[in-house]
């Protein structure tokens, strides 16, 4: 897995272009003071006993601790690897690392998967408004 977090004053989406026919309908979506991760899956994440599901839920929530922030936003992002995991694999690891950041009282959206996205985003120049992590 490869992270590339963000930390946004301002991270909104437009659905613009749908990638998969088998995914509802997406709308757009303002959001204000966030950790934005883009994810980057790979196969290797999938398979059980894989800890980048845990490594990615810690890194998210170590952010955010230091932004004093309770919002996180998990971006599926397939542009930084070659291997790319299956896309309902991918999904569902999204949909349980949102359980787990919501069970610990962050506030979690997704983007809408399987779509391009038009973004506007607002971030900061600071050392941690942008992180890489690769697990």
């Amino acid at each position: 897995m490869r992270v590339l977090f963000w930390y946004c004053d301002r991270f909104d989406w437009t659905p613009a272009i749908k990638t998969l026919d088998d995914v509802s309908k997406a709308e757009p979506s303002e959001n204000k003071n966030t950790v934005v991760a883009f994810v980057h899956i790979e196969p290797r994440d999938v398979d059980a006993g894989s800890s980048a599901e845990t490594k990615l839920v810690k890194n998210a929530k170590w952010l955010a601790r230091k932004w004093d922030v309770t919002k996180v936003i998990l971006h599926s992002f397939t542009h930084l690897g070659e291997e790319k995991a299956d896309p309902d694999k991918a999904q569902a690891l999204l949909d349980r690392a949102q359980k787990r950041l919501e069970n610990a009282d962050y506030s979690v959206v997704q983007t809408p998967y399987g779509y391009f996205l038009d973004l506007s985003i607002e971030a900061p120049g600071h050392p941690l408004a942008r992180v890489y992590k690769e697990f």
